[in-house]
């Protein structure tokens, strides 16, 4: 049905009355606080009535660069803040870490501070508000991250365990809730064990000088043969451990002893690092190394020889005083002998020992 135009008149009638009378009234549309994204609070520990630090962060869609305003973060029961100091809070903020501009933080706002206040029972409630000029270090924009953190200093986890939500509020428009989980215990209890290591091991364990000859020295090699060049090693020892003191190196055994009669020998060398002289008889040996934090003990290390191990009595060729990867010990023996040196065959057994020091 068509409304008559008598209807269409006294609505226009009525509708002039309400204004010139004041009674028409048109009601601004309500503005809705924005929803805060990206929020979190990372907590140092999880665990029941233990003092914990919060990073607290969240995006603000709105920003704010008017003094005065808020932003207020509310803990629920049970966390306890009591006496904590607003020197052991910050709050940054910015547009891409939340980080980039550090706010001066005073019991109230200032033209260059924020206002920093706690209030509410055991400090749960955390006011700032906005400096007097609105900007502070820099202005709070639209979609700035926002930072705040609570060091551990009286700052204390809720005594029972379970889910906690913490309110962001404030005139400044966005709101916002982060739930944190409280448990009875956040560690776990590792163990493990390392067992202790000692590696050693030679290369070759028969080697020979051949035909020893008064003109010249001799050095042996793992072919028997033996050679005139004092380069050239016969074996190597290698060694390695987890010891924390690390370890030795012995060798114990006589000199090159005539096989069938045993008091016909070649004279070691002894304690004394001693170059070759050919002619006299000698019998000795030196090391070189390589890798790990071995090191040849002396007499063996120098350019000479030396031999002061005995059939009863060890003498110590090389250590190392740490843990250790896998040290090379190259060995170069050396025979000389007299002119009176009696002829036959000789032998010598040497026993190289490593004892780790754990």
């Amino acid at each position: 049905m068509k409304n008559s135009p008598r209807l269409i008149s006294a609505l226009l009638i009525l509708t002039n009355i309400l204004f010139n009378t004041g009674l028409l009234f048109i009601y601004p549309t309500a503005a809705h606080a924005a929803a805060l994204t990206a929020l979190s609070d990372t907590l140092s520990t999880a665990k029941i009535n233990t003092v914990s630090s919060h990073t607290i962060a969240f995006t603000t869609p709105t920003g704010t660069s008017t003094a005065g305003q808020t932003i207020i973060l509310t803990f629920p029961s049970d966390y306890v803040f009591t006496s904590k100091a607003i020197s052991t809070v910050t709050f940054t903020h910015g547009a891409t870490t939340g980080a980039e501009s550090t706010e001066t933080l005073a019991a109230s706002a200032t033209t260059t501070a924020w206002g920093a206040v706690f209030s509410g029972t055991a400090n749960r409630i955390f006011t700032l508000t906005a400096p007097t000029d609105g900007v502070g270090t820099a202005a709070l924009a639209a979609s700035d991250k926002i930072i705040i953190t609570y060091n551990s200093t009286n700052s204390t986890n809720p005594t029972v365990a379970g889910s906690y939500d913490m309110t962001i509020s404030g005139t400044f428009g966005d709101t916002g809730d982060i739930t944190t989980q409280i448990i009875n215990d956040d560690q776990v209890a590792v163990s493990a064990t390392i067992a202790q290591t000692l590696s050693f091991a030679i290369s070759d364990t028969t080697i020979g000088f051949g035909t020893l000859a008064v003109a010249n020295a001799r050095y042996a090699t793992g072919d028997l043969a033996g050679s005139t060049t004092s380069s050239d090693v016969a074996h190597t020892l290698t060694a390695a451990t987890n010891a924390a003191s690390g370890y030795v190196i012995t060798v114990k055994g006589a000199t090159l002893t005539h096989t069938v009669t045993s008091s016909y020998t070649v004279t070691a060398i002894g304690a004394s690092n001693t170059a070759s002289s050919a002619g006299t008889e000698q019998f000795g040996v030196r090391f070189t190394v390589s890798g790990g934090s071995g090191a040849v003990t002396s007499p063996y290390a120098a350019a000479g020889w030396a031999y002061a191990g005995t059939s009863s009595a060890t003498s110590q060729i090389g250590a190392s005083t740490t843990a250790s990867a896998t040290t090379t010990y190259s060995a170069i023996y050396i025979a000389n002998i007299a002119s009176t040196t009696e002829a036959g065959s000789y032998t010598a057994t040497l026993t190289y020992v490593a004892t780790a020091n754990f």
